[in-house]
């Protein structure tokens, strides 16, 4: 059986969705309007869809490795529930000294979906931890 995402173009201004391969992990993200990434700055681009993502999945808006590579273009904020129908906007935070245009039409970002794992959670107490190589290790605890 097929999945679909299901996309809603609020304005004759939006894109809809495109893979880039066939085997692509997700769907470029365009911009509906022009819009400005300051240096060092962030901005929140309008892409006028709304979308229902294939049931146990939802949606992972991601960078565009050519943007962030390039421009120093990287997203934020990037959880699109599966009960969510309003307009998917996409938060773009510029690292470079310099800033970044976007024209209507560009892409953007991508929707990556993903499967959903919904567990019931259960209270335990310290001794129930199991004991790991790594244990209470954090950031950095792992390299050499």
């Amino acid at each position: 059986m097929s999945q679909v995402l299901k996309i809603y173009k609020r304005s004759e201004n939006a894109t809809t969705p495109t893979k880039g391969s066939a085997l692509a992990a997700g769907y470029d993200l365009y911009s509906s309007e022009k819009s400005l990434v300051p240096a060092r700055g962030q901005a929140m681009v309008a892409t006028d869809i709304s979308v229902i993502v294939p049931v146990g999945t939802y949606g992972r808006v991601a960078p565009r490795s050519g943007l962030a590579v390039k421009h120093g273009i990287s997203t934020g904020a990037g959880v699109v529930d599966a009960d969510y129908r309003g307009e998917v906007k996409v938060v773009l935070f510029n690292h470079s000294e310099k800033d970044f245009e976007i024209n209507k039409g560009d892409r953007i970002a991508q929707l990556v979906l993903e499967q959903i794992v919904n567990a019931d959670i259960e209270e335990i107490t310290e001794a129930e931890l199991d004991t790991t190589e790594r244990g209470a290790g954090g950031f950095g605890s792992t390299g050499k």
